[in-house]
Formats: C-alpha cells, structure tokens, sequence
C-alpha cells in the first residue's frame, strides 16, 4: 500500500478516536449536568423553627403541610378544587381554604380543615351569590372568616361554626381579589385587580366610602401595624401605590420589579417584601424611606447554568411567620417555598411542594 494511503488511514483512525473521545466527554458532561440539576432542585430545609405551614397548590389541589421545626412534610391533603387562599382561625385548631372558580368549573364552597387531625372537617355550601371566592382572612377571637369574590365583587362575613352570612357588602369594582382590616377603625380595604383600584369599605355602616385609584392591575396589598399606611402592588405598571389610611389618598408611587404579585409587611413594619412574578426576584422596601433596600433574586435566572439547572423562578405569595425570623415565599414555577431570613435577607432553606404552590397560612 502507498504510504500516502496508509498515513490517510492512521489519520482516520486518529480522528476516529478523538471523535469518540469527545463525545464520550460530552456524554458525561450532559449526564453530570442532569444529575447536578436533579439534586439542586430539591429542595433543602436546614433551618428549625415553630408551627406548621399549610401550602395551597392550585393544580395538584391539595394541600402540603409542612414541620417547621423537624423539616418534615406530613401527608397532603387533598381538596379536590382548585383553590389560591387560606387562612388560619384564632383557636389555631382549623383553616379553612376558598374554593377557588374557573371558567369551566364553578366553585361556592370553603373548606374547613382540622389541623388536630390533618383532615377535611367540613365544607359549608352556598349559593350563586359566592362564585370565585377568592381572598379569605380570619378574625381575631372569634369563629368568623371575612372572604371576597372575584366574580360577584363583595365582601362577606361568615359563621365557620353555623355556616351564616352574617354580611355581605359589595365592593363597586371588578375582579375583586384580596383584603387587608385596618387594625384600629372598622375599614376593610380590597384590592379590585381589573378596576385598577382599592375599595375602602365601612364595617358598621355596611358601605362602600371609598374608591382609590391605583395603577392598573391592583392586586396585593398590606397594611403598617400601626394602620397608617396601605400599600398596593399593581402587576401591569409594575408599580407599588402608598396609601395614607387617615384621608385615603396616594402619597407616593414606587418602582416594582416586573408582575409584582403579593406584598408584606415584616411583623415590626421596618420592612415590606414585594413578590415580583416574572422577575424572579423578591424586593425589599424600607417603609420609611419608601426606598428598595434590596433584591433577593431566586435561582433559576442569573446565568445560562441557572437556567439549565433550574426552573423559571415566580415568586407569587409571601407568608412572614409570628416570630418576625422568616418569610415564605410561594415559588409557583419551582414548586417550592423559599425561606427568608429577615435579618440578613438570604434566602436559607426551601421546601418541597404539590403542583403551583400559592396561598400560605400557619398554625402555631
């Protein structure tokens, strides 16, 4: 054979084999990259701390209950319906969940969960008149659970005890969607998403007094411990609306991240947390200064590795435990909850959800 040929050969074979090589590193590589990804997806909870979250996963349609103190997940409990809010009665012995409604499946119901026993305890039925309930919060001292719809606009008071409206006032507006009390005088204050807009509502005198106009897409909304201020996340200006409680009026407009979602105040009122949905990002606010202090970006979107190791972050509901130590963040993409440390603002535990976890209660 020519040696031409035979150097063409060696060639080949040469070629050949670093080709193998190569594909044979690339193999690995894509191999440690999954596996890598799997094992930082789950979720990590190394902290210790007091209660039991209870998660409301909207497409899995149960509830995750979860040990803070020993890290562990009890059994799920499932509900059956979709639904987005929970909230947690004074005794601490039951949460009652709204069942949410959607184009297709139409909803009138709360659920009532034993916390002793982890089990449905009952569901109260209504009429037509309480489609798409939506935010619910409990009263201090008492059976009683205010809920709002989104579908009818109104707000509503209910015996969990006997199963009585014992109030019902509408908001005015459209898509209402959740609530706050103010602490010192008999107001509610509801955030009506496709008004753009805040429903100021008299409890004694069963009334709408009035309207304030925020930015488009009103939707969370908190208020100071001491009751003078609310704030108004709107998720299409991407905006925040601070509201003076004494005259009801827009003090000031600050700059959110992109689709914020819900707000919270931290339990002494330094702080407000702001979940910014399609950021990926949680923005702290001084209630001061009405300045960002910081922003805690979740993972999943800083670098190329992130995004291939990750889900796309979205954060959309913000849980702050009695303690003041932590918040909870409702990661609905990840399907995880990620835990906050107020003092140093990092995020330093997470914790394994059903599917779109979103509303967040405790039990003590």
């Amino acid at each position: 054979m020519h040696s031409s040929n035979i150097q063409y050969l060696l060639f080949l074979k040469s070629s050949f084999k670093t080709i193998k090589l190569i594909s044979s590193i690339l193999v690995f590589i894509f191999i440690a990259i999954i596996i890598t990804s799997y094992c930082l997806r789950i979720p990590s909870y190394t902290i210790k701390t007091t209660g039991k979250l209870y998660i409301v996963n909207k497409l899995s349609r149960d509830l995750t209950v979860f040990d803070l103190y020993t890290g562990k997940t009890l059994e799920p409990i499932s509900i059956g319906v979709e639904s987005h809010s929970a909230t947690t009665l004074s005794d601490q012995n039951r949460v009652v969940v709204t069942n949410y409604a959607t184009s297709k499946v139409r909803r009138k119901n709360i659920t009532i969960i034993n916390t002793k026993r982890n089990t449905i305890e009952k569901r109260i039925e209504f009429n037509d008149g309480f489609l798409g309930l939506d935010g619910v919060v409990a009263f201090p001292k008492s059976n009683k659970v205010a809920v709002v719809s989104y579908i009818n606009n109104d707000f509503s008071v209910i015996d969990i005890e006997t199963g009585i409206v014992e109030k019902k006032i509408g908001t005015q507006q459209k898509m209402s969607h959740v609530f706050v009390f103010n602490p010192k005088k008999p107001l509610v204050y509801v955030t009506n998403i496709v008004s753009g807009s805040v429903s100021v509502l008299d409890f004694n005198l069963n009334k709408v007094i009035k309207i304030i106009q925020c930015g488009s897409g009103s939707e969370g909304i908190d208020i100071t411990p001491d009751g003078s201020e609310i704030w108004v996340s709107n998720n299409i200006e991407n905006t925040i609306n601070v509201i003076n409680t004494y005259n009801n009026q827009v003090i000031s407009t600050l700059r959110a991240g992109k689709e914020p979602k819900k707000l919270k105040f931290s339990k002494n009122g330094k702080y407000c947390l702001v979940a910014n949905a399609s950021d990926g990002t949680v923005s702290v606010f001084d209630q001061q200064s009405k300045k960002e202090i910081k922003v805690i970006r979740l993972h999943g979107k800083q670098t190329l590795l992130e995004r291939l190791l990750y889900h796309t972050p979205r954060p959309v509901n913000i849980l702050m435990h009695p303690n003041g130590l932590y918040a909870f963040i409702s990661n609905s993409n990840a399907n995880k909850i990620e835990v906050i440390d107020l003092k140093t603002f990092r995020i330093v535990s997470t914790i394994g959800t059903g599917k779109i976890p979103d509303g967040l209660t405790l039990v003590n």
